[in-house]
């Protein structure tokens, strides 16, 4: 039987009040690395209007894990802003996850103060500085503050823990082999590759229990040659599902380093882009090299489907479908073909009240256009953090 979408589920312990879930969008409103009102109005919106689940994005486990100094590193210092945070969502009859995670190359080290992590040495795009190679002894230290970030915010209220393994972040950039270039027992076969990934949700896990669900975004594809991808990301799904950690996956492509647009099909804003970028960057980004790393992929409703399909086939564990959804009728496919819970990022920046509009019968249909003007605040720094804020562009025009 087909679940109905509106309907109550269950995402491993917690109970939410229907399938659709608020993806992690970077929000842009914590300037001093700390939970602000602004943060709580920003996940406030979706939660009040109707998704049973809304995701904080990217809160980091070490400080050279930020993507960004303004990036919060979840520590007791944050821990009463973060409580703060999730009471608030749970008012609404919604659920809070938090996307914790290691940036590693994606994180700028020139702005954290401190050198990016990668699984190999190389040149970081984001602060000109070369990127270290993780050692032991970070594999070590990183898993432990995964466990400790993991404590910290299922004490802080959060219901979701979900662990951030895509985009070429640290974690993904151990799976590509075109980024892994150790020589080492992290490298070498899938087995080895995927080791930290799963020793981490192994220790996120064991560190909490049953007491709140555990999920992983994943890449179904990094959109690279040297990335990660099929057939392998299946089997790293089957791998993950064998370890018993996890009580989702939820389904994402691209790479933050190497084609960001896999995941954000439509319009590519270069011109816009390049503003929010230092000078070096900026003229680089105008040239024909920006053109070919700001790839151009036309917006299909539901872009990952096909892809999605091969993870659903492959293991049975729950799967959220994420990629261009905007339409009612894509999501009740979704529920048909397996899929467990359907996340929406754009659409719901657009229209956070979309899916109680749905349920009332107002609508079928989002009203996002795919512009991809809200990526460009997104990729801001916080020197113009009114920049940041990924709230829609239009709705910010038209308030």
């Amino acid at each position: 039987m087909t679940p109905d979408l509106f309907a109550p589920a269950t995402l491993g312990p917690v109970a939410l009040r229907n399938r659709t879930i608020k993806a992690a969008t970077f929000e842009g409103r914590t300037p001093e690395g700390l939970v602000t009102d602004e943060l709580i109005e920003y996940h406030l919106a979706p939660a009040q209007g109707g998704v049973g689940l809304t995701t904080v994005a990217y809160l980091a486990v070490a400080p050279e894990g930020r993507t960004h100094r303004e990036v919060i590193v979840v520590n007791d210092a944050a821990a009463p802003g973060l409580a703060r945070l999730t009471e608030a969502i749970h008012e609404t009859g919604a659920k809070i996850a938090g996307q914790l995670g290691h940036a590693g190359p994606v994180a700028n080290g020139r702005s954290n103060g401190v050198h990016a992590l990668a699984a190999s040495r190389m040149p970081s795009p984001m602060s000109m500085q070369m990127i270290r190679s993780c050692s032991e002894a970070d594999i070590t230290r990183i898993t432990k503050d995964y466990a400790r970030t993991a404590r910290i915010m299922a004490d802080s209220g959060f219901d979701v823990l979900e662990i951030h393994m895509a985009h070429s972040y640290l974690l993904s950039s151990f799976l590509a082999q075109g980024q892994n270039r150790r020589k080492d027992r992290w490298n070498g076969s899938l087995e080895n590759r995927s080791r930290f990934a799963r020793q981490v949700a192994r220790a996120v896990r064991e560190e909490v229990g049953d007491a709140v669900a555990v999920t992983a975004k994943i890449g179904m594809t990094d959109g690279s040659p040297v990335g990660f991808s099929m057939p392998e990301s299946v089997e790293f799904a089957q791998m993950l599902e064998s370890d018993g950690c996890l009580d989702a996956l939820e389904l994402s492509a691209g790479s933050s380093l190497l084609n960001p647009m896999y995941l954000f099909r439509g319009n590519v804003p270069l011109n816009e882009f390049a503003e929010t970028m230092p000078p070096a960057l900026r003229v680089g980004l105008k040239s024909p090299v920006g053109k070919r790393f700001f790839k151009s992929y036309p917006f299909e409703e539901a872009f990952l489907r096909d892809k999605a399909l091969a993870f659903r086939e492959a293991v049975s564990m729950p799967l959220i479908m994420l990629g261009g959804i905007n339409d009612k009728a894509t999501m009740d496919r979704a529920m048909a073909e397996g899929f467990e819970f359907v996340a929406m990022g754009r659409a719901l920046l657009r229209e956070p009240d979309l899916i109680n509009r749905m349920q009332a019968g107002e609508t079928t249909r989002g009203s996002c256009n795919h512009c991809n003007l809200c990526m460009t605040k997104a990729a801001a720094t916080s020197d113009k953090i009114g920049d940041t804020r990924t709230r829609c562009v239009e709705v910010l025009q038209i308030s």
